[in-house]
């Protein structure tokens, strides 16, 4: 038997036998939207979790106050009929409507704070310093959802199951919160997903902001999220990803971080990579803009995975005449971060990528 952490034996049979039958270009699907509509049933159908649009989001806003940049407020809205949910709602000076990115929050083993590892926590005295703390570790000291609403963006940042209001999970219950979930028919990784499509759709539904002009951005694990959604959600009209891309037989190797069970079941589709490898799922949003940067020495993933992933998703958005409006980026000296000249970057590339429409 193997030693924990380790792969079976057979683990290279497992993965030969993985040709992702649904990858566009590989798929007998030869119209890219009839494929996309494929691609994208087909993953909704592994989520597991119902689609809750029926659901009224009935929002309740709270705790509002005013900034140098403009206002600040919670949010506590329904998204979907099993859980109301609060996040930070930040909005620019002037009249609107506004651009507005969904900002999705990372995983990080820390579960005290969510929307507060993005958002500065003005209603919680008692959170700064752990918030603080974590954005000196990974963001150079810098709350970057304020900061996006300075550049003149709507900010919405929620709580993911287990974090911040809806936690603290300790880390050794990610699993058996996992394994309840499979056992009621459910799955963590599907809640997160359809979360982050009901919140995209709240968002776009703001007088305040721009329908057509809502992103997704997010860090680590919130990378992950950002393609996802921006895959799975026509009100995202494009979206940045910050170290969370590769491979998925190139992820799966003795030690990776994905392989340990705990975080990685809010990742985790039971059944897809029988149909489509990740960066094909990302592949759903072209050819919406995405940005995918990463930091040439992030120990959570291998350079043959991320050259894969960049690779694959190149030739996606190439193949439909899109191929200026794909970034993929590997930065030099950076790890798994998001620091200073990193975000500069990407707030610039939000910027052109919501220019407002002729």
């Amino acid at each position: 038997m193997p030693a924990p952490g380790e792969l079976p034996a057979f683990h290279a049979r497992l993965k030969e036998e993985l040709t992702f039958p649904l990858a566009w270009g590989i798929s007998p699907v030869r119209d890219f939207e009839e494929w996309r509509r494929v691609a994208r049933a087909t993953v909704e159908e592994l989520l597991i979790v119902p689609c809750q649009d029926g659901t009224p989001f009935a929002p309740e806003f709270t705790d509002r106050s005013h900034t140098p940049y403009g206002t600040r407020e919670l949010v506590t809205v329904s998204l979907t009929r099993y859980a109301r949910v609060r996040g930070a709602l930040l909005t620019p000076r002037g009249s609107g409507p506004f651009p507005a990115v969904l900002l999705l929050h990372d995983h990080g083993s820390r579960f005290d704070i969510g929307k507060e590892k993005a958002v500065r926590p003005w209603y919680d005295a008692a959170l700064l310093a752990s918030a603080r703390e974590w954005a000196d570790r990974h963001f150079d000291g810098r709350f970057v959802g304020d900061e996006l609403a300075r550049r003149g963006h709507v900010v919405l940042c929620l709580d993911a199951l287990g974090w911040g209001e809806r936690g603290p999970l300790e880390y050794a219950g990610q699993q058996a919160l996992a394994a309840s979930l499979f056992h009621l028919g459910s799955s963590l990784a599907g809640l997160l997903a359809r979360e982050d499509q009901r919140a995209a759709a709240f968002l776009a539904g703001l007088e305040r902001v721009d329908a057509r002009r809502v992103t997704a951005l997010g860090f680590s694990m919130g990378g992950f999220r950002a393609w996802q959604v921006a895959a799975l959600s026509e009100h995202i009209a494009a979206a940045a990803s910050v170290c969370w891309t590769t491979g998925l037989k190139e992820m799966m190797v003795p030690g990776n971080n994905a392989l340990r069970g705990q975080s990685a079941f809010h990742m985790l589709h039971p059944g897809l990579a029988r149909h489509l490898d990740l960066p094909d799922v990302a592949s759903i949003a072209a050819p919406k803009p995405l940005l995918f940067l990463g930091g040439e020495q992030d120990p959570l993933f291998t350079a043959e995975g991320v050259r894969t992933a960049y690779a694959r998703l190149r030739a996606v958005w190439s193949s439909v005449g899109a191929a200026d409006r794909l970034r993929t980026e590997t930065w030099p000296g950076v790890g798994h971060a998001f620091p200073l000249r990193m975000q500069e970057e990407v707030f610039a590339w939000l910027e052109s990528a919501t220019a407002s429409p002729a």
